[in-house]
């Protein structure tokens, strides 16, 4: 049985939680590889609602979660989800979820960090979610983080603590602000150690024994390949690599465990915070989206932006991150629409694109080339075969994956895990 890795192929929010919740209750491993909790997933299983912003969605069903080196690890957060979940039930303990050890860790000083540099921003402003995960990666590649690991050490901190704060005392003096106190800094993590401890290991080689046990891991991506820190609209991107080929550096398996990868796609395109978005609707259809579409953001409840679906964009996703299908989402919010459209490719300066362009101004500029279809008047929520779908829904779908050049593997047509047309299992490849 092959693994399993799922992406977002538009800008995140695309409605993996149910997708990768879907597939966690068939896999014997579920791994997060990048990000941190800045990137929330929802799901619905019977009655109850879970809202996971760092734990791997497999935990809610006790399938073994992983948060792999890729990731970097706010601990305080980590213990508030930990017992929010215990709160509603859920078993979370040394046997069913591990940490890796070699994780970096999101610092108070990040977030603060993080908060008083978008506030100076102005115009700049790139729209973090403000949770430190960007000076986290950025204290990561500088060769100052302190990491898991680091957390059964602390006596021995001093050179760590010195590398640290020659980089962030003279950062927090521009903005006017006190030196890092290193000793309020050390008891907080002596405080918090013991929770984080008890799960970090080495989790390479548990997923190793894991793999040649022959057993199915699933890769759970965060956030989205537009979102990429190389391959996104930079610098309105996250601070790491979203696309599927992370998996590997990020879990400590090799480039040939990432086994078939699964885009998730919305029907439609949506994006929160600042950057460029072609096909944007900033007007009564854009706002009908949003309200269909429940869409505000599960970590910081943030109103997303709607438009068309961007076939440029998600074709250039599926190409960059080797998906291998697609799983797509929220048809029902296109319900009704009597008109429906779809960006075929951009206009700029006179010339016609059939891709979305690096630079950050030529992106700003492009002006989206539509294609028109008639839309459907029948439901497809709760659809869980072809023959529940309206004829026009089905050639809509069928339009999409042409365009994308990527075929669908699966349609998700409601929150709920057993709404869901299967095509082609990911599993069984």
């Amino acid at each position: 049985m092959a693994n399993v890795t799922v992406i977002g192929a538009q800008w995140g929010d695309e409605g993996k939680g149910k997708i990768v919740d879907w597939l966690a209750s068939r896999a014997d491993a579920v791994v997060r590889f990048q990000g941190g909790h800045n990137a929330g997933h929802t799901l619905v299983v019977g009655e109850q609602v879970y809202k996971l912003s760092l734990l791997p969605s497999g935990i809610v069903t006790g399938t073994l979660s992983i948060i792999g080196n890729g990731v970097v690890l706010d601990p305080w957060h980590l213990k508030s989800e930990v017992e929010k979940l215990r709160g509603q039930g859920v078993e979370i303990n040394a046997e069913n979820f591990a940490i890796a050890d070699n994780c970096p860790l999101i610092l108070p000083v990040h977030r603060e960090l993080d908060g008083l540099r978008e506030a100076a921003a102005g115009a700049g402003k790139i729209g973090t979610t403000g949770r430190g995960i960007g000076p986290a990666y950025e204290d990561k590649v500088g060769r100052r983080a302190i990491r898991v690991c680091d957390l059964a050490h602390l006596d021995a901190m001093e050179p760590q603590l010195d590398r640290l704060c020659a980089h962030h005392d003279a950062l927090r003096a521009g903005f006017g602000q006190p030196p890092i106190d290193r000793e309020a800094l050390l008891n907080e993590l002596r405080e918090i150690a013991p929770f984080v401890l008890q799960f970090a290991q080495p989790v390479w080689r548990r997923l190793n024994k894991v793999k040649k046990a022959g057993a199915r891991i699933l890769f759970e991506g965060a956030q989205g390949v537009l979102l990429d820190v190389d391959h996104g609209t930079y610098p309105f991107v996250t601070s790491s690599n979203t696309v599927s080929g992370t998996a590997a550096s990020g879990s400590g398996l090799g480039p040939s465990a990432t086994g078939f990868v699964l885009g998730i796609v919305k029907a439609y395109t949506t994006r929160v915070g600042s950057g460029p978005f072609p096909t944007e609707l900033e007007d009564e259809t854009g706002q009908r989206l949003g309200e269909r579409g429940h869409e505000f953001g599960t970590v910081t409840g943030r109103k997303r932006r709607c438009g068309w679906f961007d076939a440029v964009l998600t074709r250039q996703s599926c190409a960059i991150s080797g998906v291998t299908g697609i799983a797509l989402t929220k048809l029902d919010v296109l319900d009704g629409f009597e008109k429906v459209r779809i960006c075929t490719g951009y206009r700029l300066r006179g010339k016609v694109l059939d891709y979305y362009p690096s630079h950050a101004a030529d992106q700003a500029a492009v002006e989206p080339i539509y294609e028109e279809m008639d839309g459907w008047q029948g439901t497809t929520a709760g659809a869980r075969s072809w023959a529940d779908l309206p004829a026009q829904a089905i050639k809509y779908i069928q339009r999409v994956q042409e365009l994308i050049e990527t075929p669908v593997a699966l349609v998700s047509t409601s929150p709920e895990r057993e709404d869901t047309i299967l095509v082609r299992d990911p599993f069984a490849d």
